[in-house]
């Protein structure tokens, strides 16, 4: 950027001046030539608008006219006087300008050539003559035409400031042209050879780098001694700044290479994107400005925002920060700050939908129940962390979706099975590469919600290694108390999760820590009995599998004997997730059939699953009775429901031996042990001789040797085997117990009654034995699955082989 602008006519056009024998105007060598101007000013002048541009006395122009006024004035004015005035507007973009609108300072010039233009505009060459003031508008048509006052500079005494502050402004002049590297070096030969103060002050003015309000403050200062102490002022300004931009330049000169050589280039190419109207970072930055002013972010979060906006406006778009800091600011405008999905009241609408979707599960519907009639109430109460825990496929996960479509919120599920690292809970930080929030904080900037329905599936899978502790991290997202300002590694800013209700699921809660148990409600989802499978079956499978096969309804119906065919025979599972496949195989067969264009019945029977699906897979466990003593029918939890399972005991000659066959796990050869110590202890309360158990060798086996068992529940049948055995007692008929015994001969309850009881009643079970605090576990299930049965609660071991030996 030049700070001194030459006016250098073109040859061709001084050639022309000097054709046409333009007069010139004598320019004084030095102010001892009082002569008055030659030229007699007149006092009424047209007035030709400048833009950007102001003549000063003296010296030369060229100026392109282009609007209609003004060629108007250079045209009419050349053929008689050749005289004008110029002034300079103080808005540029007025097109028609009045004396108000001019700088009231203005400047005498004498037209010395014109020249047509091509495209109609025309090109003046003016010199000026003298300063004059604007002091009245007498017309506006055709041109502007106004009365002028001359006003003759005042030339100072000779006095050595003067001389000084003249002699500076060569100086300074000189070191400008010699700063500037596309300056022309013959300029400092034209400005040496200037003798005139006056020409060399005004000459100075015209082609300095400087704005036109100092140019015109310049021009109205009267006393030439005060002109040239403001240009001084002004020169000296440029040259410091000259002298930053040399330092600078000269600087990065020595200290650049090929990457700042790659970044001048993009910068080239940014700016020839910017040309094309690509989007350039300063949209890009406005944007987010203009959405953050949409967000319900508090205080703290608004001016976090604005910080890290400013430090991406200050920093070059090549820079390495540059996408890492874009990216954070677009985590944070994408996340939902504030905003909340509004729950529907509607308990029975909510009853409905939960029953709809499931069949079943009453606790866990009367627990979401429970909570949204407390919101309804209270407006505002913390949301509940539940754990449903129970057996694959009972529908856990699945809940969690329709939990949502009830209460009218957003559905969110990230697996945590297999997650080893801290950081997929926490984030990373956002230093690293590749850095991004944590899944929690993920999951709701795609849910666009803060209070939606959160499933965190499979928590008992979490693990943990030498990149933390993942479990760890929950401790604070699902405590209540704390997750109202949860901290996101990569976010670093607490965010609100108090509003989310997180439904965690598991399959096996000993996995999972105490302190992480302790934050959660537990809720315990059992397998399906078969009647519950059969309703499902109905309600929800059978007619899915219709639909996604291309059947209408009445294309296909299974009647209950069928479905509970399918079940017990080819299905050995908590959840339906194997009866469902089971039903798509024979719903596929039927399609095959029409596909074929062969002939078939819409009624499935019996004979047609076994037909489809095979020989039965598992047969059911069904009483035997009890023909022999020391076999005794005991209840056993699976993890795929209830089972039967049969105690036999056997005794021969030896040396009081106790040996235990079929698989059994610590804790059930345990209870053998006792109960075989607990009848040693008590033999005459049986009748038994106590000498008999030193020559006895004592056999205990429980069936089905390659499948594990274990637990705590089958010693009361143990203990009722082991005296039968001894004292040739059967025991009754149509009777099974489970319970688990101590060596005073307590009965102590055990878990998983529901399924042991259907399990019982399957396999014609009409009388059971339980621990007397397992009555509360029975009044819980339905009386149409208990209904037949006989139940009998005992305190101690006593009581059970008086109710079970005949």
């Amino acid at each position: 950027m030049a700070d001194i602008q030459f006016s250098i006519l073109p040859e061709d056009m001084l050639d022309d001046m000097q054709d046409a024998n333009v007069e010139m105007i004598a320019i004084p060598l030095d102010d001892n030539d009082d002569t008055k101007n030659p030229i007699e000013i007149q006092k009424t002048l047209p007035i030709l608008p400048l833009k950007n541009a102001i003549l000063f006395p003296g010296n030369v122009m060229p100026i392109t006219v282009s609007r209609e006024k003004s060629m108007q004035l250079i045209r009419e004015f050349n053929k008689s006087t050749k005289q004008i005035a110029t002034a300079t507007q103080k808005n540029q973009s007025d097109d028609n300008p009045q004396m108000a609108d001019l700088y009231e300072i203005g400047t005498v010039a004498q037209i010395m050539r014109i020249l047509e233009m091509p495209d109609g505009n025309i090109t003046v060459i003016l010199q000026g003559v003298t300063r004059i003031r604007l002091v009245e508008q007498l017309a506006n048509e055709p041109f502007l035409l106004c009365r002028v006052e001359e006003l003759p500079d005042i030339k100072p005494e000779s006095n050595e400031e003067y001389d000084i502050l003249l002699s500076s402004i060569k100086d300074m002049a000189l070191k400008i042209i010699e700063l500037s590297s596309n300056l022309p070096k013959e300029a400092a030969f034209a400005v040496k050879n200037i003798n005139s103060p006056t020409f060399l002050i005004n000459f100075i003015s015209a082609n300095a780098d400087i704005s036109v309000e100092h140019k015109v403050e310049l021009l109205s200062a009267d006393n030439l001694q005060e002109r040239a102490q403001l240009l001084v002022k002004y020169l000296t300004e440029h040259i410091q700044l000259l002298e930053i931009k040399n330092n600078i330049l000269l600087k990065t000169r020595r200290d650049i290479d090929q990457q700042q050589r790659d970044y001048f280039l993009q910068q080239q190419i940014k700016q020839i994107r910017n040309e094309l109207g690509e989007n350039s970072k300063e949209q890009d930055i406005n944007e987010l400005r203009q959405k953050a002013q949409d967000k319900k972010w508090s205080e703290a979060v608004a001016k976090h925002f604005n910080k890290e906006l400013d430090k991406l406006a200050r920093m070059s778009s090549h820079d390495a920060e540059h996408s890492t800091t874009m990216n954070y600011l677009q985590t944070m405008i994408e996340l939902p700050w504030g905003e909340y999905s509004s729950d529907n009241f509607d308990l029975q609408r909510a009853k409905e939908i939960l029953d709809a979707d499931h069949f079943g599960l009453e606790n866990v519907k009367e627990r979401i129940i429970e909570h949204l009639a407390v919101l309804k109430l209270k407006g505002d109460f913390k949301s509940p962390i539940l754990c449903l825990y129970g057996p694959p496929g009972v529908g856990k996960t699945s809940l969690g979706k329709s939990i949502a479509h009830a209460l009218n919120r957003k559905y969110c599920r990230i697996s945590l099975g297999g997650l080893h690292d801290e950081a997929e809970i926490r984030g990373h930080r956002k230093t690293y590469i590749g850095a991004m929030p944590g899944r929690i904080i993920q999951s709701l900037r795609k849910a666009q919600s803060s209070n939606p329905v959160f499933v965190l599936d499979e928590i008992d899978k979490v693990g943990k290694d030498f990149r933390g502790d993942p479990e760890a991290a929950l401790l604070e997202v699902l405590d209540p108390e704390q997750n109202n300002s949860f901290y996101d590694n990569y976010l670093e800013l607490d965010y609100d999760l108090s509003k989310v209700l997180f439904i965690a699921t598991a399959n096996d809660v000993a996995n999972i820590s105490p302190a992480l148990r302790d934050r959660m409600e537990m809720i315990d989802v059992s397998s399906y009995i078969v009647e519950e499978k059969i309703e499902i079956a109905k309600r929800h499978l059978i007619p899915q599998q219709i639909e996604n096969h291309g059947f209408q309804p009445s294309d296909l119906h299974f009647e209950k004997a069928v479905i509970q065919e399918i079940i017990t025979s080819y299905t050995k599972e908590a959840g339906v997730r194997g009866l469902d496949k089971k039903i798509a195989r024979i719903v596929r067969r039927y399609a095959k059939k029409i596909a074929m264009n062969e002939s078939y019945t819409a009624e499935v029977t019996v004979s047609d699953v076994h037909e489809i699906l095979g020989p039965p897979a598992f047969s059911n466990d069904l009483y035997e009775s009890n023909e022999v003593s020391g076999v005794v029918t005991g209840l056993a939890w699976t993890a795929v429901g209830g089972d039967i399972l049969f105690i036999e005991s056997s005794l021969s000659k030896g040396k009081g031996v106790l040996t235990l066959t079929g698989n059994l796990g610590n804790v059930m050869k345990e209870s053998a042990t006792l109960a075989l110590e607990f009848v040693k202890a008590h033999a005459e309360d049986f009748y038994i001789n106590p000498d008999v158990f030193e020559t006895t060798n004592v056999h205990i086996h429980v069936p089905e040797g390659a499948i594990p068992k274990d637990g705590p529940s089958a010693g009361v049948t143990m203990l009722t085997s082991i005296v039968s055995a001894f004292t040739k007692r059967k025991v009754k008929s149509q009777l099974a117990m489970t319970g688990e015994i101590t060596l005073r001969g307590k009965v102590l309850p055990v878990g998983g009654i529901k399924e042991k009881i259907i399990a019982a009643k399957r396999a014609g079970i009409t009388t059971i034995i339980l621990c007397e605090q397992n009555k509360k576990d029975v009044e819980d299930i339905e009386t149409q699955y208990i209904e037949g049965l006989i139940f009998q609660y005992v305190r101690s071991m006593s009581e059970v082989i008086e109710l079970a030996l005949v």
